[in-house]
């Protein structure tokens, strides 16, 4: 089928079928924690978010060309989804891992073992940007951590924002094979270009917490007409590094010295 002809038909709605858009409507806007379940009530994701309605709002559209397969099938098996608000986005964290840790649902990836400490490793060579995991410190890298398996999508997540922000035209239909979908070679680099200097200095805030000065950054280097499933899947992945410098962190905390 031709890319003319695919238009013609709309994107597949899985969840809309099952919960109705009235389910959508009604979300709440507050922090809270959900949890997907089959038809058996079997738990098979739990996330979280700092806006209910605004994360599963995300889920809506299931499109098979611009969605990880993995993702695609979680939204076919889903038949209900429940909901625990909580005051703020901090105890949404903590229920989050509590709850990962005690049910480990099959689609989860981060969170439900402990995990060997890693670092996430990057350094600056001439004009390129270099991202690596590490099991071991390495002098000649900068290293985050120790910290768990989310290193590996803390990784995956910087790698997409990062190339499109040097790459603000191309868009993500441009990323290399398999970045998109988080599978990427043992050590990545990203040509910068002239942008190495500032890209560094707001990575190496970000590291430090400063996400929302990192955000902010990103955001100004896109380009104002960014195609609809661009600019979501942006702020996605935004909200990612939000939420993943806080479980990096946790993660820090309970990782044996080494």
């Amino acid at each position: 089928m031709s890319a003319a002809q695919q238009l013609l038909f709309p994107d597949p709605q899985p969840l809309v079928e099952r919960l109705g858009c009235e389910f959508f409507r009604q979300l709440p806007e507050c922090p809270g924690v959900y949890l997907m379940r089959d038809a058996c009530g079997t738990i098979l994701y739990v996330g979280k978010a700092k806006n209910l309605r605004k994360r599963l709002n995300s889920y809506r559209v299931a499109n098979p060309d611009r969605m990880p397969r993995r993702h695609l099938r979680l939204l076919r098996t889903v038949a209900r989804i429940e909901l625990e608000e909580c005051p703020d986005e901090s105890t949404a964290l903590a229920t989050e891992s509590e709850l990962l840790r005690a049910v480990r649902p099959r689609f989860n990836r981060a969170g439900t073992w402990p995990a060997s400490p890693r670092f996430f490793a990057w350094r600056c060579v001439e004009q390129q940007l270099q991202l690596a995991v590490a099991e071991k410190p390495d002098a000649n890298w900068r290293l985050h951590g120790p910290l768990g398996g989310t290193a590996f999508v803390l990784r995956a997540v910087l790698a997409r924002l990062l190339w499109l922000a040097v790459h603000p035209r191309l868009g993500f239909s441009a990323l290399p094979v398999g970045w998109f979908h988080g599978k990427l070679d043992p050590e990545i680099a990203i040509h910068c270009g002239p942008t190495i200097e500032p890209m560094a200095i707001y990575l190496e805030r970000l590291l430090c917490g400063q996400t929302a000065e990192f955000c902010d950054w990103i955001r100004t280097q896109l380009p104002a007409d960014l195609h609809p499933f661009e600019k979501a899947a942006v702020e996605a992945d935004l909200e990612m590094i939000t939420d993943g410098i806080a479980l990096l962190s946790r993660d820090a905390k309970q990782m044996p010295g080494i």
